[in-house]
């Protein structure tokens, strides 16, 4: 009722707008000075346009705000955008873009991203895989909705289009350091300018490093480090544009990134106080290994193994462009890229050695992929027609070792949450349970291709309407070979003794005994599968259809249906099923991980106007999106699980607005997104496997986690000449979320209240920009706020909070500095 309602009123804006465009020019002719905004290009439809002609919700952040407001990846880019969430969990890697709230959890690299992400016209595989400095960016356009139709693939929430600077014909250079709280340091240099007659080159390259933000209990170690969430990068990026002809030009772009960084340990979200609550247990086992008492923004966490993460990124690309006459150009992007991270964990997020994954560099993940892209575009029948075909391949591989150990302290903790303190009474033995060092080490090869063929159309069927049809075919190929490595004996000592468990403590106790024996990471039934393989073809179609009339020069409005599709995959962890028989238990591997592609269809009302001589930019559309078979990673306490949700419902209004009052230096840019992202209604046996339903139950007829029904940026920027050649320049950038839950089960602890994050910088400089200084906040307030809200792993009863724990991962605190600047 409310989506219609919104829909109704969304329907009158040709009208209203088309009423009032008399009185808004008769206004103009008397306010309007001479500040207006300037053309903004955007490439939303892979060719060059003006914001305001394209009949799609765009976010477009120019690089000069983006450095005025101190962003410098993806993630800080949320307090300039409405409707877009960025997290990262476990480790920094783990990086989740959403849009309107809808996204997918990143922590399984099994999955692919619901909101791609595309730099220079290159599709990366996982948001993880940019999370890096960005260096020298032209513009940043947030695209909402689907787009499925010409960006690479899997873009069934949106894409956040990075476009960076390209080299010069003119010599330029710059550098800048940086230094603030938490021991911040950072530099960066940039140099551009012509070759030759035919070639310009331009590189940048930037080193940071920060400690960290977090205090870390290590307990008897043997983790040596005392913080956590530290920096420490450096990034080269070189580029060289071939301009041969008037009609050719080649840009070759390659990057470098190297990071070695700790991250990230969870700190204690709730902590349930009863005797036997998991926090009791721990401490009963190792002393001193939680603090029950500690609240989140304590900022204290509890690890005695090692958190570092090694993370390696490089790529080479190849973009062409071929004006093969006056009207047609052939576009060819070619890309090859590798990344790797290798990460430690401890597992448990306490100081007692339970749980582990080694830092060593044995556990890691490593994506190579070589992607290529061919587009033809022109324009016939009197320029009426803008077309473009084109096709694109992409080839995934991608390699994981997954290593879980269990430490000194597990088996006693065990013993003493679920035995009482003594498994020798029921027929247990102890010397072939309790074994340190044991757990699982499996290694995951998944080879993936992308074959898309695709073509987008747009048709002036008069001088003010017209007509955009785009289709995209898509095949999308997956092998994965597992080989399933476990050591210890556990589980099978456990289902063993189940008689004898049964008669000593009943067949329930006995069941739950037994299930904490056979956890995944001990279950060696799945060495049984041996080198485990998995195949899936999947073909799809995805498409768009726009129409869009243009009232007067100032106001456009269109309405637009998308279809997109993100492709089904594998859960890259293990899953287990349960089989009684007899009255007996037995946990068998399920060869079976995969989970179905998942579709959107998007309806779309909007309008682009300005107003007041071009001095406004106001921009809104009304939104009704339905997920089909939504892909949801969650965390259970001992695995990741993959389940496909019937459907998901986002409803809503994006309103994006640009202005440049009559106050000469003054620029204002923000808007905001109202969402309904609801989960609808649905019952065990809707699932791919009934089991999980209770973990889940809270989600039918929900707003789905990380989903604020508010989001509204605002940006504000002021320069100005003040004394003798001197230039003041201000920025006070903020994003306001209404609350939200954190936790893909939706648990009440993981809420975030409503919150408003605010960064600020003031320079003052030489007017011709030679030399500035800077002085900058991020989170000026020093808000508290979670990233992400899960459940403490290996828990007692996740059902019964006065037992269980729950962590959080926390956003950055306050951060200040200075900014020395120059350019040569």
């Amino acid at each position: 009722m409310r989506i219609n309602k919104l829909l109704r009123s969304a329907a009158l804006a040709p009208v209203l707008f088309a009423a009032g465009v008399s009185a808004a020019h008769a206004q103009e002719e008397t306010t309007a000075g001479d500040r207006a905004v300037e053309e903004i290009v955007v490439t939303a439809q892979k060719r060059e346009q003006s914001l305001q002609d394209v009949p799609i919700v765009v976010t477009s952040v120019s690089g000069e705000l983006m450095r005025d407001a101190g962003v410098r990846d993806i993630r800080e880019l949320t307090v300039l955008t409405p409707g877009l969430t960025v997290t990262s969990t476990s480790n920094e890697t783990y990086v989740t873009a959403r849009v309107r709230g809808v996204g997918t959890v990143g922590d399984n690299p099994g999955l692919e991203s619901s909101v791609g992400i595309v730099i220079d016209g290159v599709y990366r595989p996982r948001n993880g895989v940019s999370f890096g400095d960005l260096g020298e960016v032209t513009r940043i356009e947030v695209l909402k909705g689907p787009q499925g139709t010409l960006f690479g693939k899997n873009t069934s929430a949106g894409v956040i289009n990075i476009i960076t600077a390209g080299p010069t014909r003119e010599l330029t250079a710059e550098s800048e350091a940086t230094v603030g709280n938490h021991g911040q340091f950072g530099f960066t240099g940039a140099l551009s300018g012509p070759l030759t007659d035919t070639l310009s080159g331009r590189i940048f390259a930037a080193a940071r490093a920060r400690d960290g933000y977090q205090d870390i209990v290590t307990g008897q170690g043997p983790r040596g480090s005392h913080d956590d969430n530290n920096q420490n990068f450096y990034t080269l990026r070189g580029q060289l544009l071939w301009e041969p002809t008037s009609d050719l030009n080649v840009r070759i772009i390659g990057d470098y990134t190297k990071r070695d960084e700790d991250c990230c340990v969870g700190t204690q979200l709730f902590v349930g106080q009863a005797a036997n609550s998991r926090g009791n247990f721990v401490n009963q086992v190792r002393p001193g290994s939680l603090d029950l008492t500690s609240t989140p923004f304590d900022r204290v966490g509890y690890a005695n193994r090692s958190t570092a993460q090694r993370v390696e990124d490089m790529g080479l690309s190849a973009e062409a462009n071929w004006d093969i006459t006056p009207d047609i150009t052939l576009t060819s992007v070619t890309a090859v890229r590798d990344w790797r991270a290798e990460t430690g964990q401890d597992a448990d997020f306490t100081s007692a050695d339970l749980v582990y994954r080694p830092a060593d560099g044995s556990n890691y993940i490593e994506f190579t992929q070589f992607s290529q892209e061919l587009r033809l575009a022109g324009q016939a029948v009197d320029n009426r027609l803008n077309w473009l075909v084109g096709g694109f391949f992409a080839k995934e591989d991608l390699n994981s070792r997954a290593v879980l150990r269990f430490g000194a302290d597990y088996y006693p903790y065990f013993a003493s949450r679920v035995l009482g303190g003594a498994p020798a009474l029921i027929g247990l033995t102890p010397a072939a349970i309790w074994q340190p060092g044991t757990g699982s080490d499996d290694r995951y090869n998944q080879d993936g291709k992308t074959f898309a063929l695709f073509t987008n159309n747009s048709f002036a069927i008069t001088d003010a309407l017209e007509l955009t049809v785009g289709v995209r075919w898509t095949r999308d190929e997956k092998q994965l070979v597992t080989d399933y490595n476990t050591t210890g004996a556990s589980c099978d000592q456990g289902e063993a003794a189940f008689g004898a468990l049964a008669g000593a403590v009943g067949a329930a106790q006995a069941t739950t005994i037994v299930g904490g024996l056979c956890l995944n990471g001990q279950n060696n039934d799945f060495d049984d599968l041996g080198l485990s393989i998995q195949e899936r073809t999947e073909e799809e179609w995805s498409g768009t259809a726009k129409l869009s009339y243009r009232w007067s020069p100032d106001i456009m409005t269109y309405a637009s249906y998308s279809r997109g599709y993100k492709a089904g995959g594998f859960n890259l962890d293990r899953e287990q099923q349960i089989v009684v028989a007899g009255g007996r238990p037995n946990f068998t591997a399920d060869p079976d991980t995969s989970f179905k592609g998942e579709f959107v269809d998007s309806y779309e009302i909007g309008a682009k106007t300005s107003w007041f001589g071009n001095s406004l930019l106001l921009n809104a559309a009304a939104f009704y999106q339905e997920f089909k078979d939504f892909q949801l990673n969650t965390f259970v306490g001992t695995a990741f699980v993959v389940e496909t949700i019937p459907e998901v419902v986002s409803r809503g209004v994006d309103l994006d607005f640009i202005y440049v009052p009559q106050i000469e230096g003054l620029t204002f840019q923000g808007g905001v997104t109202y969402a309904e992202t609801e989960i609808q209604p649905f019952t065990a046996s809707d699932l791919i496997n009934p089991t999980r339903f209770n973990s889940l139950r809270r989600l039918p007829g929900a707003q789905l986690s990380f989903a604020p029904r508010w989001s509204g940026s605002l940006a504000g920027t002021y320069e100005r000449d003040v004394f003798d050649g001197l230039k003041l320049k201000t920025n006070v950038s903020a994003k306001y979320t209404s609350r939200y839950n954190t936790g893909s089960d939706l648990h009440p602890s993981k809420e975030q209240d409503a919150m408003v994050l605010v960064n600020a910088r003031v320079g003052l400089g030489a007017q011709d920009e030679a030399w500035t200084v800077e002085l900058w906040a991020n989170n000026l307030f020093d808000k508290d706020y979670l990233q992400v809200g899960f459940n403490g792993p290996y828990q007692v009863d996740e059902n019964n909070d006065a037992v269980s724990v729950y962590n959080a991962f926390l956003g950055a605190p306050r951060t200040v500095g200075a900014t020395l600047r120059f350019k040569y």
